[in-house]
């Protein structure tokens, strides 16, 4: 793939990276600004929970949106709305106001409606301009670059905490500024060759894909929310392990956590080389992580008290969720036309986000009952999903 190609598909990766520093960069900085503000422990929770809530319930608005005007203004849109929500919160922490919490809640929801229009338009707009090999490569270097943003967002909100925990609230329009140009300037999106289908026309035009395509679909949404359910559960697991009985805290627990992090990101690169327009390859890829993300979990039964081989087996994870996350992109990107594809990878990307929210309470919960089921449970349950996407046919 030459340079000049793979330009744009760089350019893209910062969309997805950026979006996930949303929640996760905020995280080391949380008991600071506890202690700063006198808040509870579920009004810290409502930081994370105000921004993730909003994202999910618009994505598919933003998807709409996308498929009837273009995918490159969406997302520019999208990523000012983000920056706004962050300066907001930034400014109004920065001074110190009296009721300044409230306010951060608001630039919260902002941030959170923005993130909407963000990476599932990115991975629709590679769908639009790559095909074949390169489309598939594109969309593994996009997954990456989501897994880089989950390894290096605990480390850099720790490193700005050190200055002030409303520090981190600037960076995300620091960050836009660049993305936002790169954008505008590096990208040109193909032309849309007819005008934009008529709401009915639309609408009928969905129901013929979920029609035809439908339980490859149900299959692949399952899929992609269950192994980022499982691998977050298996981090906050981790995490809660390692403070209590190792004591660490801060950069040193974020570096260990980003290891089974680390391992799904470079599968995700790796395995976008190899994706084509095969449809078998796709499904026994997909079929593979799963299987990989079940078995690691059902080892955690025996492993779940030895650092070791708890990292290792979360490794295992990470490498099931970075194959069967790529194949599934290219899966997803391809079910449609043009005119459909912003809907189906934002219906997608919604699923994928609800996964990862759900993850860390549900392993929580479970971890109160029993260390045993927190583990098989999710074993058994990704087991059956990896049945249920061997079944249809994925063209």
């Amino acid at each position: 793939m030459s340079t000049k190609k793979m330009f744009p598909g760089l350019i893209l990766c910062g969309v997805p990276f950026l979006m996930v520093l949303g929640n996760s960069m905020l995280i080391p900085v949380l008991p600071q600004m506890k202690a700063a503000l006198s808040l509870s422990q579920v009004q810290v929770g409502l930081v994370i929970t105000l921004f993730s809530v909003p994202a999910g319930v618009i994505i598919p608005l933003f998807g709409f949106l996308s498929d009837h005007i273009r995918r490159k203004p969406i997302i520019i849109i999208s990523l000012i709305i983000y920056a706004l929500g962050g300066l907001l919160a930034g400014f109004v922490a920065a001074a110190g106001w009296k009721n300044a919490y409230f306010f951060i809640m608001i630039g919260r929801i902002i941030q959170g409606i923005g993130a909407a229009g963000t990476a599932p338009l990115a991975m629709a707009l590679v769908g639009d301009l790559y095909q074949d090999k390169m489309r598939g490569r594109v969309l593994g270097f996009l997954e990456g670059a989501n897994g880089l943003g989950k390894i290096a967002s605990p480390i850099i909100g720790s490193l700005i905490g050190l200055l002030a925990w409303w520090a981190v609230f600037f960076l995300f329009p620091l960050l836009c500024i660049p993305l936002i140009l790169g954008l505008w300037f590096g990208i040109q999106e193909p032309v849309k060759q007819k005008e934009a289908l008529s709401f009915t026309r639309y609408g009928e035009d969905l129901g013929e894909i979920f029609q035809c395509k439908g339980f490859a679909l149900l299959g692949a949404f399952l899929a992609g929310a269950t192994v980022l359910f499982v691998l977050f559960g298996l981090l906050f697991y981790l995490s809660d392990f390692l403070e209590v009985k190792y004591q660490l805290e801060g950069v040193k627990k974020g570096l260990i956590i980003a290891i089974p992090v680390l391992a799904m990101t470079i599968t995700s690169s790796l395995v976008g080389f190899f994706i084509t327009r095969s449809a078998g390859l796709s499904k026994i890829l997909v079929c593979l992580g799963l299987g990989l993300v079940s078995g690691a979990s059902f080892l955690l039964v025996f492993f779940k008290e030895r650092a070791f081989l708890l990292v290792a087996t979360m490794v295992i994870a990470g490498i099931g969720t970075g194959m069967a996350l790529t194949s599934l992109n290219s899966f997803v990107t391809g079910a449609s036309g043009k005119e459909e594809r912003g809907m189906i990878t934002s219906l997608y990307g919604s699923v994928r986000f609800l996964g990862v929210a759900a993850g860390p309470p549900t392993f929580g919960f479970l971890m109160e009952k029993s260390l045993g089921l927190t583990f098989l449970l999710p074993a058994i349950w990704t087991g059956l999903v990896g049945l249920l996407n061997l079944f249809p046919k994925r063209q």
